[in-house]
C-alpha cells in the first residue's frame, strides 16, 4: 500500500472511529466527553480538508457516505426529539391532526390511544406545546411508525434511515452544484466530513437534513434555469422546515415581473396542497402559538440578545425577553428584506452568498441556537468562499456543558469563546483590511 493509501486510510479509520463513539457512547449529560469527542473529530476534519488532494476526493467522500450508514442503529443519545417524532406519528397513524393538542392534553384527558402512553409521554422535552413540524417531516413521522407501530427503535431506524439517504442525496447534488458556481468538488467535502453534519442530522435526527436536500435540490435546478421545476424544491424545504421562507426575497429581482408572480402564485398553490392534511381550525393558531413563544421564551446560547438582555435586565430589573425576541426577529426582516432591494447585480451565482448572510443574521439575532442551526450555513460555506460557518460548528458543540446540571445551564464563559472567536473570524473574512494579519481557513 502506497504512502498516499496509508495515509488516507488511517485519517479516515480515526475519523470514523471518532464518529462512531460519539453516536453510540457518550449520553447528553456527558458534557465533558461529548465536546472532547467533537474536538477529535473536527481535529482530523481539518487534518483531512486542509492535506487532501483532488485524488483524495472520491475517497473521503466515500468516507462521508460510509459514516452516515455507520451511526443508523443507535437510538439519538444526545437529543431526545426523537421521541417527539414518535408521538406525533402515532396521533397521525390513529388519524388525528398533531397539530390540535399538545401531549398533555392526552395524559389528563385519559384519551390515550394505543402506543401513547406515560412511557413515552415522560420522555417528551416539550410535553405542554403544540407540535411545530411541518408536513413533509410529519410524513416521515408516520411512515416510521406505520412501519413499526410498536418499537421505537424500529421507528427510529426507519427516521434515521431517511434522514441517512437525504444527507447523502445532499452531497451527491452538491458535487453537481459547486462547478455551476465555479467551485471544485474539493468543495463538496466542506459540507460533507463536517462533524457537526455527521453527528446532528443523521446521528441525533435534525430534519435540516430534509431542508437542506430540497435547497440543495433548488439550487440545481436554479442553476440550470430550471425556475418553474425549483418551485418543488421549494415545496420540500419549506415542508421541511419553514427557514427557508427567508430566502424568497432574493427570487423577486432576479425572476422579474410579471413571472415572479406566476412562480410565487404555483408556489403558494403547490404548499396549499402539501398543508392540505394538516390544515383545520386550529392549525394555524397553534402554529402561531407555538412560534411566538419560540421568540418570546426560550433563550438558549444567543449572542446579540444575550448582550441585550443583560443591558435590559441592568435598566429594568426584568427579562425583556417577550419584547427583544420578536424585535430582533423583526431586525432580522428588515435585514433580509434590505438586502434584496438594494443588492446591485440580481445574478444567480450570489444566492448562496446572500442566504448565508441572511441565515447568519437570524441566529446572530435569535434567541436560541442550538448546535444543529450551524447546518444551514455549513451547506451555504461549501458554496461560498467564507468560512466562519466552519469555525463556528467547531465552538457551538461547547453548548453541550449546559446539560451537565439537571437545570440545563450554559457557562457563560462558553457563549463569549463561542461568539467572540467566531465574531472576529467574520470581520477577518469580511472586512479584512481592518485586520493585518488576516488568518483563513481555505
Amino acid at each position: 500500500m502506497k504512502s498516499a493509501q496509508l495515509w488516507r486510510w488511517t485519517v479516515g479509520l480515526l475519523f470514523l472511529g471518532g464518529a462512531i463513539a460519539l453516536n453510540y457512547g457518550p449520553a447528553q449529560q456527558d458534557g465533558w466527553v461529548v465536546v472532547g469527542l467533537y474536538a477529535w473529530l473536527f481535529g482530523w476534519y481539518g487534518v483531512m480538508w486542509r492535506k487532501s488532494t483532488p485524488d483524495d476526493y472520491s475517497f473521503y467522500k466515500w468516507l462521508a457516505i460510509v459514516a452516515r450508514v455507520a451511526l443508523i442503529a443507535a437510538i439519538p443519545n444526545l437529543s431526545d426529539d426523537v421521541y417527539r417524532f414518535i408521538w406525533d406519528g402515532r396521533l397521525a397513524l390513529h388519524g388525528i391532526n398533531p397539530f390540535d393538542h399538545p401531549p398533555r392534553f392526552y395524559m389528563e384527558q385519559a384519551q390515550l390511544l394505543p402506543g401513547l402512553n406515560a412511557a413515552l409521554f415522560v420522555k417528551l422535552n416539550s410535553p405542554d406545546y403544540h407540535t411545530i413540524y411541518p408536513p413533509l417531516a410529519q410524513l416521515t413521522f408516520v411512515t416510521s411508525v406505520w412501519l413499526f407501530p410498536k418499537s421505537i427503535w424500529g421507528a427510529t431506524i426507519v427516521l434515521k434511515t431517511i434522514h441517512a439517504a437525504l444527507d447523502i442525496g445532499t452531497i451527491l447534488l452538491l458535487e453537481r452544484i459547486a462547478p455551476r458556481f465555479g467551485l471544485p468538488k474539493r468543495a463538496v467535502l466542506i459540507y460533507a466530513l463536517n462533524p457537526l453534519i455527521l453527528i446532528e442530522l443523521t446521528g441525533n435526527l435534525h430534519f435540516e437534513a430534509g431542508m437542506i436536500f430540497f435547497l440543495a435540490l433548488t439550487l440545481w435546478w436554479i442553476s440550470n434555469g430550471k425556475w418553474y421545476q425549483s418551485i418543488w424544491g421549494w415545496v420540500g424545504a419549506i415542508g421541511a422546515k419553514l427557514l427557508p421562507l427567508m430566502f424568497l426575497p432574493f427570487l423577486i429581482r432576479r425572476l422579474r415581473w410579471p413571472k415572479w408572480a406566476y412562480w410565487f402564485l404555483l408556489l403558494g398553490a403547490g404548499l396549499l396542497v402539501l398543508f392540505i392534511p394538516l390544515l383545520n381550525a386550529w392549525f394555524l393558531h397553534h402554529l402561531g402559538s407555538s412560534l411566538d413563544l419560540y421568540f418570546r421564551k426560550f433563550e438558549f446560547n444567543a449572542s446579540l440578545y444575550f448582550l441585550l438582555r443583560g443591558v435590559g435586565q441592568l435598566l429594568t430589573g426584568y427579562n425583556l425577553i417577550a419584547y427583544l425576541g420578536p424585535a430582533l426577529a423583526g431586525l432580522t426582516f428588515f435585514f433580509i428584506i434590505r438586502m434584496a432591494w438594494l443588492e446591485k447585480k440580481p445574478e444567480v451565482a450570489r444566492l448562496p452568498v446572500l442566504w448565508l448572510a441572511a441565515i447568519s443574521c437570524y441566529l446572530f439575532c435569535s434567541t436560541t441556537v442550538h448546535p444543529w442551526y450551524l447546518a444551514m450555513p455549513v451547506f451555504f460555506a461549501a458554496l461560498t468562499n467564507y468560512r466562519f460557518p466552519i469555525v463556528w460548528s467547531a465552538l457551538v458543540p461547547l453548548t453541550y456543558l449546559a446539560y451537565l446540571e439537571p437545570s440545563v445551564h450554559l457557562p457563560g464563559w462558553v457563549s463569549w469563546l463561542e461568539y467572540g472567536v467566531v465574531g472576529g473570524y467574520l470581520i477577518w473574512e469580511v472586512f479584512p483590511s481592518l485586520i493585518p494579519l488576516r488568518l483563513q481557513v481555505k
